[in-house]
């Protein structure tokens, strides 16, 4: 059946349409920030429970595995609660799952079972995969078709700040203390190891207890906030019932899918190999926690560029950027393929300012004019995010084989991908652009 064009918010024939837009925007920024710095916690969690439970590296790693696994698994049933529910509601829910989630931290350290933090992180991760499911075609969708991509950009740089606080708030509320191995608690007198434990679960309890609160909060602030309610453009403003196939029988869906699974699988995958990397003699010869400083500049580069890619993608076309800052992806992973010293550390670490547009700017291209579609095609964009758990593993296969340097090949090539998403793949076709 006829797709209509995606809607555009009314033109201002009054300051209020446009007031309610710019404050709906900033409330939908905050919760990008919110779930970005969940997401890194992450990285502080791993650490912990490693030390705590004395885990070896494949089994820390579920942390990950689990998160990402989370939005494979549950990115349809978000997509099906969002479509039931419209973009508000999603959002307030998608807070209020990642809040309960977020609570389940206090019983999983009450308990000191490792099973119980990964059935605490799923709960957490499937709140997010609803936010993800709602919040970005959300965005995407607040004003002109033309600036969506900008608009997405600058709320995904909100969601970069989050990634960029968190490990310091993380890092002194719950890597604080050093964790004593079996054999050392072991040696502590009876009330010293009870004191002890308290201890330890409270580094986590606190943090998380205090996220759920503040999850909770958000999601009534949201509820009561008035935001536009954008109904056109999900399925409860049509009367036909969509699956994901009819989603998918449009090209620029269907290879949006296949490029944000290979953007978030290289982007993940770069960060994960980054220490190592640099720690190699011919590159930088840093010591793990020297190295740890580049992945923050590698992150860090993608915020400060998606804060100048807001601005600059309102000037320019969205799919000329993103094709050309592929190709610089290319040419720097070329140099750290092929480099040394220096010029590798750099190049793979200026890899992340070039990411920085990628991500918001395949989710508005895949969702252009999909209408009533919108839901199911952002379902299948956030399940593709499971690149994030492919890519890395199949890059660690690559480098006990081939060595490390040379693995990069394997995001270098998931890129080019992307140069021809962005000059080919992204572009509707002549009889969908037609409404036909």
């Amino acid at each position: 059946m006829p797709i209509s064009p995606t809607p555009r918010l009314p033109a201002s024939s009054s300051s209020a349409p446009v007031v309610n837009t710019r404050m709906a925007l900033a409330v939908a920024t905050t919760i990008f920030f919110m779930w970005g710095f969940l997401t890194c916690l992450n990285d502080i969690l791993i650490p912990h429970l490693k030390a705590v439970f004395e885990l070896n590296y494949a089994k820390a790693m579920l942390v990950q595995f689990t998160f990402f696994g989370t939005y494979f698994l549950m990115s349809l049933p978000a997509g099906r609660l969002v479509a039931h529910l419209g973009y508000k509601k999603g959002i307030v829910a998608g807070l209020a799952i990642a809040g309960v989630g977020a609570l389940g931290f206090w019983p999983a350290a009450e308990l000191r079972v490792y099973e119980a933090f990964l059935g605490a992180l799923f709960v957490l991760a499937t709140g997010i995969t609803v936010l993800q499911v709602a919040a970005n075609p959300y965005v995407a969708l607040l004003g002109p078709e033309q600036t969506a991509s900008s608009r997405l950009t600058l709320a995904q740089a909100l969601n970069s700040l989050g990634t960029a606080i968190a490990p310091i708030f993380g890092g002194l509320l719950i890597l604080g203390n050093t964790v004593k191995s079996a054999d050392e608690i072991a040696a502590l007198p009876s009330a010293e190891q009870i004191a002890y434990r308290v201890q330890e679960a409270q580094s986590v309890q606190g943090p998380y207890v205090g996220l759920a609160i503040a999850l909770a909060l958000l999601a009534v602030f949201v509820y009561l906030f008035r935001l536009p309610a954008l109904t056109e453009t999900t399925e409860q403003a049509d009367s036909g019932t969509h699956t994901l196939m009819d989603a998918l029988r449009h090209k620029h869906v269907l290879f949006g899918v296949l490029a944000i699974f290979f953007y978030v699988g290289a982007e993940v995958s770069i960060g994960s190999f980054l220490v190592n990397y640099l720690s190699m003699p011919s590159i930088g010869g840093f010591t793990e926690q020297q190295a740890t400083h580049y992945v923050s500049a590698y992150w860090t580069l993608a915020m400060i560029g998606r804060f100048a890619g807001s601005a600059i993608m309102t000037r320019f076309s969205p799919r000329l950027l993103l094709t050309l800052f592929a190709v610089v992806n290319v040419l720097l992973l070329a140099l750290t393929m092929l480099g040394s010293g220096h010029v590798s550390l750099y190049s793979v670490v200026a890899v992340g300012l070039f990411n920085s547009i990628m991500f918001p700017t395949i989710f508005a291209l895949s969702i252009e004019r999909l209408g009533p579609l919108t839901n199911k095609a952002s379902s299948l964009l956030i399940m593709a995010i499971v690149g994030g758990a492919v890519v890395p593993y199949l890059q660690g296969v690559l480098a006990d084989h081939i060595g490390l340097q040379p693995s990069f090949i394997l995001p270098l090539v998931c890129y080019g991908y992307i140069i021809f998403y962005g000059l080919s793949g992204s572009r509707p076709s002549a009889a969908f652009r037609q409404g036909a």
